[in-house]
């Protein structure tokens, strides 16, 4: 493991010591474990905020030592004091996530070991089931026909048309849509995949349909802007990069149109992508690595959506006497 110095933190409520610990720990994670910068954010305002907390609660600025040599009950104390702040259990989950990590990396650095932090149970975290699309109403959002009466000009009515069928048709998100180099989509009829960057810079591979191509070139011929091979594929009303919220406001027109409820966002286009493979008998882990989730748990949220068709595929293929 790498001993460079990381940037220094400014914390009052704690010493030198640990301050000096946890920039090298959010450097390791990262530059080895890759984790995203929003991630990194997150987990290093968690753990500023504990150590607030147990400064206050002990009376005193927190040492490595003091910090090893906490209780589970110091734990519980600082949840419920976020708890009472209304903070959602699945922030609350992230923050003793990335408090265990610290203290995993303490333990490997022979800076000491937190024991009480594995006694703590994670909170329970109430599960929030995507809403996907009808499957007629998903594929009329890549119809770049339902927006002609808008006064905007065709070839960007072309290009989102483009961007929400790669979402729909490859599951991928805005983000991943957004960031396609021209380089990196195929024309229709030289090739069949795409190579996305998703979360934590990781890359996949991904299925692309012949048709969701077919637009994207019809959108290509139509731009009035130079689209180079590393530039993104992708660009704005200006020629620069289009934004995510020009695509959620695209959406947003398209709901009234469509008569779609307000859960018609980008991001359903992806849960919608997940759950119609499911319902055809698709393979949860095959769409766990579509989708480009770390976890199969993450994945497995699709499966109360459709529960009725897991019940059927059961009853028809489940090796009974």
């Amino acid at each position: 493991m790498s001993k460079a110095a990381a940037p220094p933190i400014e914390l009052a409520s704690a010493d030198p010591d640990i301050v000096q610990e946890m920039a090298r720990w959010l450097s390791h994670l990262g530059a080895e474990r890759r984790l995203s910068p929003k991630t990194l954010e997150a987990y290093g305002r968690d753990l500023r905020q504990c150590l607030d907390f147990l400064s206050n609660h002990w009376g005193e600025r927190v040492t490595l030592a003091r910090f090893a040599a906490l209780e589970a009950t110091d734990i519980r104390a600082f949840m419920a004091m976020r708890r009472a702040d209304d903070i959602a259990g699945r922030s609350l989950m992230r923050a003793l996530a990335g408090l265990r990590s610290f203290g995993r990396f303490l333990e490997r650095e022979g800076k000491g070991k937190v024991g009480a932090l594995s006694a703590i149970r994670a909170p329970k975290v109430a599960k929030s089931l995507p809403k996907p699309l009808p499957m007629a109403s998903a594929k009329r959002l890549a119809d770049a026909d339902e927006r002609a009466g808008e006064e905007r000009e065709t070839w960007v009515l072309a290009r989102d048309a483009a961007v929400m069928a790669l979402l729909y048709g490859s599951g991928l998100r805005i983000s991943e849509a957004l960031g396609l180099k021209r380089r990196e989509v195929p024309r229709p009829g030289e090739g069949d995949v795409l190579v996305v960057t998703g979360k934590g810079n990781k890359t996949r591979m991904v299925p692309v349909l012949q048709n969701v191509l077919a637009l994207v070139q019809e959108y290509v011929a139509m731009c009035p802007y130079a689209l180079p091979p590393e530039g993104p594929i992708f660009v704005g009303a200006r020629g620069g990069p289009l934004s995510p919220r020009i695509i959620q406001l695209a959406m947003e027109r398209l709901r009234g149109a469509l008569g779609l409820p307000d859960s018609a966002t980008p991001h359903a286009l992806r849960h919608s992508f997940a759950t119609h493979l499911l319902s055809r008998g698709g393979d949860l882990r095959a769409i766990q690595e579509l989708l480009g989730h770390s976890s199969l748990s993450t994945t497995q949220v699709y499966t109360g959506i459709d529960s009725e068709r897991l019940l059927e595929v059961y009853a028809s293929a489940h090796p009974r006497r």
